[in-house]
């Protein structure tokens, strides 16, 4: 695996390091010890799988609040999708400042989204997708959201979306108060 560092402090992409002959290849997509050496502290509690029928469905922006937060690790399994991540974390030097990544089903790659950040994605290509790892099993009480198109963040997101649910489109204007 290949870890680099996103202008986010604590998030990064992973990218596989493919080992190829005549039958393809293989690739290490989650190893604790070395994004422990990394300094990336990631366990995982739940898996999951989400599927998107349409080019630009988009979903988020979510995160899960305290004390149960949610560390992410997230791979495009077939498809396309940009998938963005916002620093929610008042403390932080990029606070309200969001990353985009364009994670495919070729390109292998992955974002670790740490706690403290909303995520969501736009889908790229009909019949998406999207696997993910997460460290603390979900709580709906504690499930949170920012609005997708908030001006306090600024998302370039690459097309309008045409699919999304009720509740992401219902969200509220962002408030440093009310986001934990």
């Amino acid at each position: 695996m290949i870890i680099e560092p996103t202008p986010l402090p604590g998030a990064v992409l992973i990218r596989p390091e493919r080992l190829g002959d005549e039958r393809g290849h293989f690739a290490r997509t989650y190893c604790r010890r070395e994004l422990a050496a990394a300094g990336l502290d990631f366990e995982v509690a739940q898996a999951s799988v989400s599927f998107n029928r349409r080019r630009g469905t988009l979903r988020g922006m979510h995160f899960q609040a305290e004390p149960h937060p949610e560390i992410k690790l997230v791979r495009c399994t077939r498809g396309a999708l940009f998938d963005v991540i916002i620093d929610l974390r008042p403390e932080s030097p990029t606070f309200r400042r969001w990353f985009g990544a364009e994670l495919t089903e070729e390109n292998g790659d992955a974002l670790y989204v740490p706690a403290g950040f909303a995520h969501g994605f736009i889908t790229l290509a009909d019949e998406t997708e999207v696997s993910y790892f997460i460290s603390a099993f979900y709580e709906p009480a504690l499930a949170r959201a920012v609005r997708w198109d908030d001006p306090a963040f600024g998302i370039a997101w690459p097309l309008a979306p045409v699919v999304m649910s009720d509740r992401d489109r219902s969200v509220a204007d962002f408030r440093p108060d009310a986001s934990r």
